[in-house]
């Protein structure tokens, strides 16, 4: 007979058994979560980057530096200046819906909803100034980075679909018109928003006003209401 069996005790499972047992996975370990803050710095280094300096002018020695970090990491991590760009795009995407679907939106009051999405948006912008600046640096490259983004296409889902259920309950409520397209929608109101801050500057000189003032920013936000408002409903 055992010594274990002779002393009444059990044999003690090893940990990796006692995980898939309890089906919980191991924490990852110090290695695992270096690497991560340490890709997670190269992005918050290259989003600045990027947003200062554009595709071109973000050098990979620009962003290794201000991540405090090597230019090998940025290949070993990301392969590539132009992946790690793609990443970027990608994460000012993701983190304005997660943004969105913390909003606590009431669908079954369309009015209301629209309007709160509406408000979102346009506070989101002002928020977020690299988001603007990045996507104004995209489109001079017509898009070809995000283009290859495989995730690109999963980021617009959620946004659209939020809008397209408040859009399906003011039709039945007969509240709004029923020949839209909830794409329309949601271009009226991102390009209203966009446009006016993207050019605030420039047409900050051209009008002789200051568009960034916050009276001027309260008008703005009122008329993008009435005219998103006025051309859904009956």
């Amino acid at each position: 007979m055992s010594s274990t069996a002779k002393s009444g005790r059990q044999p003690v499972a090893s940990k990796k058994a006692t995980a898939s047992k309890t089906g919980k996975t191991a924490k990852p370990g110090v290695r695992e979560q270096n690497a991560q803050a340490t890709r997670d710095s190269i992005l918050r280094a290259a989003t600045k980057v990027f947003a200062k300096h554009g595709y071109d002018g973000g050098s990979v020695e620009k962003i290794s530096t201000a991540a405090k970090s090597y230019d090998r990491m940025i290949y070993y991590y990301f392969g590539s200046k132009e992946g790690l760009y793609i990443e970027v795009l990608e994460g000012i995407y993701r983190r304005m819906n997660e943004a969105e679907s913390r909003l606590a939106l009431d669908v079954a009051q369309p009015l209301e909803a629209l309007r709160a999405v509406i408000r979102f948006v346009l506070d989101y912008y002002r928020k977020h100034p690299e988001f603007i600046t990045l996507l104004n640096t995209e489109n001079l490259h017509k898009g070809k980075h995000i283009a290859k983004s495989l995730r690109a296409r999963e980021y617009s889902s959620p946004a659209i679909a939020i809008l397209g259920e408040i859009m399906q309950n003011g039709v039945a409520q007969k509240l709004f018109r029923d020949d839209l397209q909830t794409r329309d929608v949601y271009l009226l109101i991102a390009s209203l928003g966009y446009f006016y801050l993207s050019n605030r500057y420039t047409l900050s000189a051209f009008l002789g006003d200051n568009l960034e003032a916050p009276d001027a920013l309260a008008h703005w936000e009122g008329f993008v209401l009435d005219t998103v408002l006025r051309t859904v409903t009956r």
